[in-house]
């Protein structure tokens, strides 16, 4: 049985948000944008959010982190990320 890929998400966001430093990329290499919803299908970013992560601190990342989580818990996201396997990585 394959684990619902937002709750995944969202307990990726919460366990990211715990670390004291060196937060992980979100990334799943999906990377497809949902331009109506305007957040990447794989891990829940918008492109602002993709754009500046190579560059932000800790502290903006956890930030981005728990916008995640709360877009994959409240199901602002349709059907959700689609899960790894194509694309780049960000």
């Amino acid at each position: 049985m394959n684990a619902d890929p937002l709750a995944v998400l969202a307990g990726r966001a919460v366990a990211a948000q715990g670390l004291a430093h060196d937060l992980p990329s979100p990334c799943v290499s999906v990377c497809r944008m949902d331009t109506a919803q305007g957040f990447c299908t794989g891990c829940l970013r918008t492109l602002d959010e993709i754009a500046g992560w190579g560059h932000t601190d800790d502290t903006t990342r956890r930030r981005i982190w728990r916008a995640i989580e709360l877009r994959a818990r409240t199901g602002l996201w349709g059907d959700g990320p689609t899960g790894p396997g194509e694309g780049a990585s960000a």
